[in-house]
């Protein structure tokens, strides 16, 4: 199953984007819905609500009037804190029981208004903002759902920014255009990325690139691992003792494969081996192909030969909007230890950044019109012994900074 996390502000039209996902086939999970059904008439979030906010939150029919627990509830973030308090449980209750009814192949999507405030994100395999500027999310809610501007203005302050949403966002939905245009956006996202990704993960197939290439460097790549790793860390729990972005994509400024590297530090082989299914769930399968590092056995270190030294788990990324490896290694190992001193000498020194992209660049040439493992080990074959090379300068590097 895969669980997209669906948000935006107030008046953003997530309903809409919801409604084309819908059509397409999600199952999808209406917060929204949700939080009306757990206050209905009878059921014991109205009555907490009452005795929280008094009688007066009731309409003639001893239905909740919104408008009136509203007025009461955003005015403050005590008076906020408590209706969240009595709501957010019975609907994250009620949420459970949906996840569980639904088919193990859905695309399920939750559509949860406050998933970014609530800190929701790491839990999604995948998370779409609807984004739309502030000024013309107060403009449709006074406009088209008879809001005041005054109303509209506070329960916006009260929600996550621009901001925060941006950087949890793993896709950005504009839906600021005329109506209908988002229409085909959402459909092209449903084709290419969100149904192969279901099947990756369902299959525990990891995404493949097409080709490999090296591109510009991508500002974003930080924000991209630090989303991945958020996941990661709900993934490994306590059996990982540090995440790191790792890797060219980790080096600002430097072009690279678009490919993310995310390196878990484990206490031993056991732990990265028990990691194996919450991973996957995550959206990261194993490749039990690959289970170890290339041994660099150097002057400055003549155990690298020792092929168990340099032993690790590699899971990839089963999204294909965000390739991604996961070296999963033990702390204090060879391999560990290199990859973080790799990155920090690269990130320290100019002039071997432009010494490794001039290799990078030889050795994409060089995989230039192959394909899957053949594009792969050309790839490594120009990049390996510059590696094997690298190692003790790095090491050294670290000892003239150590000094």
């Amino acid at each position: 199953m895969l669980r997209i996390g669906l948000t935006g502000g107030m008046g953003a039209g997530k309903s809409t984007v919801a409604r084309i996902l819908a059509e397409l086939g999600a199952v999808i999970i209406d917060s929204d819905v949700i939080a009306r059904e757990v206050v209905e008439p009878g059921t014991e979030g109205l009555t907490a609500l009452v005795a929280a906010f008094g009688p007066d939150i009731l309409a003639a029919d001893g239905s909740l009037d919104r408008p009136a627990l509203a007025a009461k509830a955003f005015g403050n973030d005590e008076a906020r804190a408590t209706l969240n308090s009595i709501v957010h449980p019975l609907v994250g209750k009620r949420t459970t029981e949906l996840i569980s009814a639904a088919p193990s192949d859905a695309i399920l999507v939750q559509d949860i208004p406050l998933l970014v405030e609530n800190g929701l994100a790491p839990l999604m395999n995948l998370v779409l903002i609807v984004d739309v500027p502030a000024e013309t999310r107060i403009r449709r809610l006074v406009e088209f759902r008879n809001v005041s501007e005054t109303d509209a203005r506070a329960r916006i302050s009260a929600q996550a920014t621009d901001e925060q949403r941006h950087a949890v966002a793993d896709v950005l939905l504009d839906n600021s255009g005329e109506p209908g245009a988002i229409d085909p956006v959402v459909r092209q996202l449903w084709k290419q990325r969100l149904v192969p990704f279901e099947e990756n993960l369902r299959t525990a197939t990891p995404a493949r690139r097409k080709e490999l290439r090296v591109v510009p460097a991508n500002p974003e790549w930080a924000a991209q691992a630090q989303r991945l790793i958020a996941r990661l860390w709900v993934a490994c729990g306590p059996a990982a003792s540090r995440i790191d972005h790792i890797g060219s994509t980790a080096v600002p400024e430097l072009p690279a494969k678009d490919v993310i590297d995310v390196q878990i530090t484990v206490a031993d082989l056991a732990a990265a081996d028990g990691l194996r299914d919450a991973l996957g769930a995550a959206g990261f399968p194993v490749r039990p192909d690959i289970t170890a590092d290339n041994p660099k056995p150097t002057a400055a270190d003549p155990a690298g030969g020792d092929t168990a030294l340099w032993a690790k788990r590699f899971h990839q990324s089963a999204d294909p909007g965000r390739l991604a490896n996961v070296h999963i290694r033990v702390a204090g190992s060879p391999g560990q230890a290199f990859a973080l001193l790799f990155r920090d000498w690269l990130i320290a020194d100019a002039a071997v950044r432009a010494e490794y992209l001039e290799v990078k660049r030889e050795a994409e040439a060089k995989a230039a019109g192959l394909t899957g493992a053949a594009a792969t080990l050309a790839y490594l074959d120009v990049k390996e012994p510059w590696f094997d090379a690298a190692y003790p300068r790095a090491a050294a590097w670290r000892g003239s900074v150590e000094r």
